[in-house]
């Protein structure tokens, strides 16, 4: 589980799920690919709906750490990639039904001009850190 902590004398997250800092506990770290709102067969999920391409590229990393042992709460930094400014707060609301103070990742978001396909809205890029007795190697099973 990432270890997130907000010090006294920095900006403060306001109820945003994020962390300014995570400690990195034991385990194997999983890099993940950023994932986009594309199902398992590369169809787009929620055209023009940010909530709901948010959930799905969030239920595509928990697939992703499941396959190795993980869970969200194990995502020590994320990077999100997002189009339009006007969607921050859906991406937000998403972010809080999955995150929590104490296990939020650390976190950038970034607006870009693009994604790899006109209709996806936003991709998310985890970094997660797998207690070595959860890890199960995904080649194995």
């Amino acid at each position: 589980m990432a270890n997130g902590f907000n010090p006294a004398g920095v900006w403060a997250p306001n109820g945003r799920a994020f962390s300014q800092g995570v400690i990195q506990g034991p385990g194997k770290v999983v890099h993940v690919t950023g994932q986009v709102a594309w199902d398992e067969h590369g169809h787009v999920v929620g055209r023009g709906d940010i909530e709901a391409q948010m959930e799905k590229s969030v239920d595509n990393v928990r697939l992703i750490l499941a396959a190795a042992g993980g869970r969200l709460d194990d995502i020590v930094s994320m990077t999100i990639y997002f189009l339009r400014h006007e969607d921050l707060p859906g991406i937000q609301r998403v972010r809080s039904r999955h995150f929590t103070a104490g296990s939020a990742p650390a976190s950038v978001i970034i607006q870009v001009p693009g994604l790899v396909a006109p209709e996806l809205l936003v991709e998310l890029v985890p970094i997660a850190v797998i207690p070595p007795e959860r890890f199960v190697h995904p080649a194995l099973h």
